[in-house]
Order: C-alpha cells, then sequence, then structure tokens
C-alpha cells in the first residue's frame, strides 16, 4: 500500500490563471526581477540565489528544500542545504515564494504570483490548487465567531478528490 502521507508533487491541478494587473500594482517575477528587488533593498545577487530562483522559476511544482537544494547543487556543489534554507526565508519574505504543508512531511515551497489554496486527496495524493476566494467565507466566520484570524494559504484542506470519492463507481 503507497504512503498517503504526503501527496505525490506531480498531481497538481491548477485554477486558470488571473489576468494580469498591469500598470501601477505589477511586480516582475521574473529572475531578473527578483535579482533586481533584491540588490533594490540592499541584498546580493548570489550564484546560490541565482540558482535557486533559476530552479523556481523553471518548475511550477511545489518542492521541499532538500529536492530544490538536490538542483542547486547539481550546478554548485559547494552551495551548502543551509545557504537554501535561508535564500527561502528571504524570498518567502519578499513575497517571492510560500511555502505550504501538504501532508505529514516536510514543507514544499513554490512561487507565490498569485496567492491560492491546496486541496489534497488522501487516497491518491493528487493536489488542487484553488482559489483564496474558496474560503473567504470560512476565514469571515472564523474571524467573527472566533475571534481568529486565518491563513488557508500555509496547509492543504485533506479530503478525497472527485475521482476517490465515496459512491464513485470506478471504471
Amino acid at each position: 500500500m503507497p504512503d498517503r502521507s504526503t501527496p505525490s508533487p506531480g498531481k497538481v491541478t491548477r485554477p486558470p490563471a488571473a489576468p494580469d494587473a498591469g500598470g501601477d500594482g505589477t511586480v516582475d517575477q521574473s529572475v531578473a526581477g527578483v535579482i533586481e528587488r533584491l540588490r533594490a533593498t540592499g541584498g546580493r545577487a548570489t550564484t546560490a540565489r541565482r540558482l535557486l530562483l533559476q530552479s523556481l522559476f523553471a518548475s511550477s511544482a511545489h518542492r521541499t528544500v532538500e529536492e530544490l537544494a538536490a538542483e542547486v547543487q547539481a550546478e554548485a556543489p559547494d552551495v551548502h542545504i543551509s545557504t537554501v534554507y535561508r535564500n527561502l526565508e528571504e524570498l518567502e519574505r519578499m513575497g517571492v515564494v510560500t511555502h505550504v504543508h501538504l501532508g505529514h512531511g516536510p514543507a514544499t515551497y513554490h512561487l507565490a504570483p498569485t496567492t491560492h489554496c491546496h486541496l489534497v486527496c488522501e487516497e491518491c495524493g493528487t493536489v488542487l490548487e484553488v482559489s483564496d476566494q474558496l474560503f473567504a467565507s470560512l476565514a469571515a466566520a472564523t474571524l467573527r465567531e472566533c475571534g481568529f484570524t486565518i491563513d488557508p494559504h500555509h496547509f492543504a484542506m485533506r479530503g478525497r478528490c472527485r475521482d476517490c470519492a465515496p459512491g464513485r463507481a470506478s471504471d
């Protein structure tokens, strides 16, 4: 029986992309754009940082620190995993990446050009990325009834996908 504690990283379904805001509110979400933002705030464009950004922008997959470190170390073997952690923390502070806990395994990181939430199937491991608006009423009710503000981007809601839901006839 397969381990269901951490979802399969290859099965991610994303919502349709939101149209670009254009004009004033747009942030350049490219390697060069992030490097420019880093330099504007006194940050340096190190080899490790540049390689990490290239890896993040090369794939929209949710990846662990270990997976990202392996990609960086394939190009620069002397980059330590602690450097990757520090760079991810800085990129998260800048709003370039976000992390989420998709299961019982380690946190995964992905680019954060648009906010979204995650639904994870406990049976097959499929990860659905859904609009954060899906959780707006839950967030409002939690604030109103409990005085607590939730961050639905940080965790995943677990359940069953359409194909694995009880009562679904198998083909």
